[in-house]
């Protein structure tokens, strides 16, 4: 047991030794060949001049770009800014060193700003300042490999397409190249096939599908040389859900109400405020759209769905006035031609289930109910013709106007039949001839009195005056029905005609309701096919 403590206390010295003692003059060791192999190597070193032993050969640089975030995607200036690290990879023929020399000391970390670097730059940059990477140490080896690694916030432009916004996709280069060098004396290298995307941080506007690298050669105007470059394409998809959610849903709803003015009433006087007021609220939302589109001569693809549904509302707002002025048709207008009342109030009416009160699409065809006409009657000339004409108008607008004249035959019919009634008392006491009442058995002035065979005692006289004047007054009696019911007659006529343009305007507005609903609908179904 004691053998044990003291043992522990032998370890506890000794490593006590090698951490207080021991490492620190490793370390001193170490820092001293350090600092005396910088100052061997920068002892001659000019960082004015590319590190090659011979002019006629050609420096290898090779490229590495990883991708770590998308900062903004500027659509209106078309500028992209990019968070990304840097590596450039190069044989400094000048920074060489045996590492046995110095302690076994392989690599060492200087500032960047002490060696010669590449000039490369991103040619496509946006960025006002002109700022280059960071100014961050260099990694060099003993066997003169240089490695540069360096953040980077890159503004670079970006041709953006908003053809099919807000279900877009984009592709942004960032190509990078030496600003002095050309090939014959710097050549640039991919380090990989594509960026790397394994510490990318996921952005909520946009999906990276990619980053391809691509090394281009190109010739300059300018210039005999060729001049290398290496190009990373970004491949984006625009995540979507945004826009539709605050975009294009409430415009497809709002869509949707332009259709139901046609529904509206007439005389509610709200159909064409309906219009104007839709017309404004997507004219709200194109401007909003139309801030963060480039001004460019691609329309985007909702911008086209606004101006698609503006117009479409125009057009519903124009026809709601042109029917509205049929609606509003007066007594002093022209009956409904005879093609309306079969295109129109036949065909279309039923197409679009427009029916009367009382009406359904079951029910059959009226029957042709015909007046009763007096007969004997010197009136059938005057009331059983204009019956007959009404009657053969009705024939025409049964469809359109069935009530009207189902309650006007019932209080014409009481009219004609108390006319015929007082003519029939009138045949049976007095002769009628050519519409005129003749009487048999009295004298009126300046008409010839008629006796009969053996005289006429005076109580009979007395008697036929009585009798004439009664009837007198029963001619009269008949003139004012006759009178009422031919004003009855135009009333309803009148009422007739104005109910069947109605009709007319009715059933035009079910019809563009309907067309102009589908059309929405197809509108929608289009822009959200894109989506899919």
């Amino acid at each position: 047991m004691l053998c044990c403590i003291k043992m522990r206390r032998w370890t506890i010295v000794f490593c006590w030794f090698l951490c207080v003692i021991v490492m620190p003059t490793c370390w001193c060791a170490r820092a001293k060949y350090a600092k005396k192999l910088l100052t061997d190597l920068m002892s001659n070193y000019t960082k004015a001049l590319i590190p090659v032993e011979d002019t006629n050969i050609i420096l290898n640089v090779t490229l590495q770009v990883t991708l770590s975030q998308i900062i903004d995607m500027d659509e209106r200036n078309q500028i992209l800014t990019a968070y990304l690290w840097i590596r450039q990879v190069w044989f400094d023929a000048h920074l060489k060193w045996n590492k046995e020399d110095f302690d076994g000391l392989d690599t060492i970390r200087i500032p960047g700003s002490y060696v010669w670097r590449p000039d490369i730059v991103l040619y496509n940059s946006a960025d006002d300042r002109f700022t280059g990477p960071m100014d961050t140490n260099v990694v060099i080896r003993h066997d003169g490999q240089m490695m540069w690694d360096s953040p980077y916030i890159t503004k670079s432009s970006c041709k953006v397409d908003v053809s099919f916004f807000p279900f877009d996709a984009q592709q942004c280069r960032f190509t990078y190249g030496s600003w002095t060098y050309n090939g014959n004396q710097l050549d640039i290298q991919n380090a990989m096939e594509s960026a790397d995307l394994a510490d990318l941080v996921e952005n909520v506007e946009w999906e990276v599908l990619g980053m391809p690298a691509k090394k281009n050669i190109v010739l300059y105007g300018c210039c005999a040389d060729p001049y290398p470059d290496v190009t990373f394409t970004l491949k984006l998809k625009r995540r979507a859900s945004f826009y539709v959610f605050n975009l294009l849903i409430p415009c497809v709803m709002i869509s949707f109400l332009a259709p139901l003015g046609f529904y509206l009433p007439a005389d509610s006087g709200e159909k064409v405020s309906l219009g104007v007021t839709v017309m404004l609220a997507l004219t709200v939302f194109q401007l909003l759209v139309a801030e963060i589109m480039p001004p460019s001569e691609n329309v985007p693809l909702i911008g086209k769905y606004y101006i698609a549904t503006m117009t479409m509302i125009t057009a519903s707002t124009a026809l709601t006035i042109f029917i509205m002025n049929i609606h509003h048709c007066g007594p002093d207008a022209k009956p409904v031609p005879k093609w309306a009342k079969k295109v129109i109030l036949q065909y279309m009416a039923r197409v679009c289930f427009v029916y009367e009160v009382g009406e359904n699409c079951m029910m059959s065809q009226p029957e042709k109910h015909e007046a009763p006409c007096a007969k004997n009657s010197p009136m059938n000339g005057q009331v059983g013709s204009g019956r007959e004409e009404s009657v053969s108008k009705a024939d025409g607008g049964q469809e359109t106007a069935g009530s009207i004249i189902t309650e006007g035959k019932e209080d014409l019919d009481q009219l004609t039949s108390l006319s015929s009634s007082v003519r029939k008392n009138q045949t049976n006491n007095c002769p009628w001839q050519s519409g005129v009442f003749m009487s048999l058995d009295c004298e009126d002035s300046g008409a010839h009195t008629r006796r009969r065979k053996g005289g006429v005692s005076d109580e009979e006289k007395k008697d036929g005056d009585v009798f004439c004047r009664r009837h007198s007054d029963e001619h009269l009696l008949l003139r004012d029905i006759e009178y009422i019911a031919n004003y009855y007659r135009d009333q309803r006529a009148t009422q007739k005609r104005t109910g069947e343009w109605k009709k007319v305007a009715k059933v035009l507005d079910r019809f563009f309701m309907w067309m102009f609903f589908i059309l929405v609908f197809f509108m929608s179904l289009l822009i959200m096919g894109k989506a899919v």
